[in-house]
């Protein structure tokens, strides 16, 4: 009985109007991130780190939610993230929309579990008239223009929107470069991001090999090397060593000679190892000393020290290499084959990467992130990663909807006819479901600097009237807002998976009638 007092208790319609607060306290705070003239908003870690972004799931990932109910709208963005890679705002304030309208029936007396199953018919009802007015873009590896512009619809609420016809073009590169067509899928561990803070945005590349932060391990060994034969090793340069405690007692010069001469003759014998084999470049993931290092320029044998584990994989499958454990498994067989292997310097700080290029192996690409501050840099990042799962989910499902909350406003109408043709306290869910979907244009006009009812009434007014579901709220004054026009579009599969998403979220916090939690410890 006394740990029974020392817990907190909410029953009933207290505990759901406690948990949609938390959960709508939290949602609130990416309304104003959404769309192309969203703000962003900085974080600051416990320990100083600063991260500015703008990408709903990085903003609920490092706000350190305590509260369990909130803590979901967080796993909420982050699963929307893991499944499309876009749309984690716009799903927040979906599910923040439809809790609002749940709190309104709630206090007319409607039970929470009708109100649950009217927004699931109505979501069933939204999710159909998305596939209806869904469009099919066709693209070919050669016309990638479709591609382009649905990356480029993603970019223009982040950072990097000033560059985001750059941007999306070297996404889409990307992953068309690694896609396999025939199966329509993205293997997007082949594509690596090195991100080196310095230079500007726009100096962001896409190479057709792999970059590795790393310097040739002599500064006088070449910087260039054509049709490289590369072994890549996971064994070090250096003597064995007795895995036990041991000492050497050395009571002579003879000995010590001795002893450094059988040294010397273990280097010797792994590099000639090597040389044998044709190589004329080397991979080591462990480190070599300065003997090493010098008896390896004598013989002209270029090599790259302190590789770490995920490059040497790259390395291995991009130029077709074998990792070798061990000096003595080394043979021909095992090299690897790349058309070029050089040094990239970056402007006057000695900062050098290397740049393998032209792989035999499989299709591998590294994108260069380049500018001002790391914040920048990881925002870009970001970003590049929201349109490149873009342009991937397109490849695999190419039918696209409208932006602009254009497809919102559609699926608000469909489900306000919807409303009228049943009866029972379900009616009063639905609607409700649909006034929740106008909210997204809302908070799209707001942080425009639109009047948010003006612009909403206008939009479902000409799409009742011109019976075009492609019209949304023009956000970048382009002088028209048949969002057709303006190539303004995103996934299907996203948008779908938003709707249902946010309907379960609100199924799984109406469902809560009792809450029982350790008091706070007096």
């Amino acid at each position: 009985m006394r740990e029974q007092s020392k817990k907190m208790r909410l029953k009933g319609l207290e505990a759901q109007k406690s948990n949609i607060l938390a959960a709508r306290t939290l949602t609130t705070v990416l309304r104003s991130s959404l769309g192309p003239k969203g703000m962003d908003k900085m974080l600051v870690s416990p320990d100083g780190e600063v991260t500015v972004s703008n990408d709903g799931a990085t903003i609920m990932d490092r706000m350190n939610v305590e509260h369990q109910i909130a803590r979901l709208v967080v796993e909420l963005s982050q699963s929307q993230d893991d499944e499309i890679g876009d749309g984690t705002t716009g799903v927040v304030v979906l599910a923040g929309a439809l809790l609002e309208e749940a709190t309104k029936l709630l206090d007319k007396g409607i039970h929470p579990v009708r109100v649950a199953d009217g927004f699931e018919k109505a979501a069933e009802v939204a999710k159909q008239h998305l596939a209806k007015i869904a469009d099919v873009i066709e693209f070919t590896l050669e016309d990638r223009e479709p591609l382009i512009e649905t990356a480029m619809t993603t970019l223009s609420s982040k950072i990097v929107n000033k560059f985001k016809r750059k941007m999306a073009e070297i996404a889409v590169d990307a992953v068309v470069t690694v896609a396999d067509m025939e199966r329509r899928d993205v293997n997007f561990d082949m594509i690596k991001v090195q991100l080196k803070p310095g230079g500007k945005l726009e100096d962001t590349t896409l190479v057709h090999g792999i970059v590795i932060d790393k310097t040739m391990s002599h500064p006088q060994m070449p910087t260039e090397v054509k049709d490289a034969k590369l072994c890549v090793l996971t064994c070090p340069f250096e003597p064995p060593k007795p895995k036990t405690k041991h000492t050497v007692d050395i009571s002579s010069a003879e000995q010590y000679k001795k002893l450094y001469a059988q040294e010397q003759q273990y280097f010797q014998t792994m590099v000639k190892q090597i040389k044998d084999t044709g190589c004329n470049l080397v991979f080591c993931q462990w480190g070599f000393d300065d003997e090493a290092n010098h008896l390896l320029l004598q013989n002209d044998l270029p090599a790259v020290r302190w590789v770490g584990g995920v490059e040497i994989e790259l390395l291995a499958i991009a130029t077709g290499a074998r990792i070798v454990p061990r000096f003595e498994e080394l043979d021909e067989k095992k090299l690897g084959k790349a058309g070029l292997v050089r040094q990239l310097d970056f402007g006057n700080t000695n900062d050098s990467m290397l740049v393998v290029e032209e792989c035999t192996g499989s299709k591998t690409v590294t994108v260069l992130v380049r500018g001002g501050n790391k914040m920048i840099v990881d925002e870009a990042h970001r970003s590049l990663h929201d349109a490149m799962c873009v342009t991937r989910n397109l490849i695999r499902n190419n039918r696209i909807v409208y932006g602009g909350g254009s497809a919102e406003v559609a699926c608000s109408l469909a489900v306000s006819e919807y409303a009228d043709t049943i009866t029972g306290l379900e009616q009063h869910a639905v609607r409700a479901f649909a006034d929740a979907l106008q909210d997204i244009p809302m908070a799209l006009a707001e942080n425009s600097g639109l009047d948010p009812i003006v612009t909403l009434s206008e939009v479902k007014s000409r799409q009742i009237k011109d019976n075009n579901p492609h019209i949304g709220v023009d956000c970048m004054n382009s002088g028209t807002a048949d969002m057709k026009d303006v190539k303004v579009f995103e996934t299907l599969i996203g948008k779908q998976q938003q709707i249902m998403l946010a309907t379960q979220l609100c199924r799984m916090i109406l469902k809560i009638d009792d809450v029982i939690a350790p008091a706070e410890y007096e």
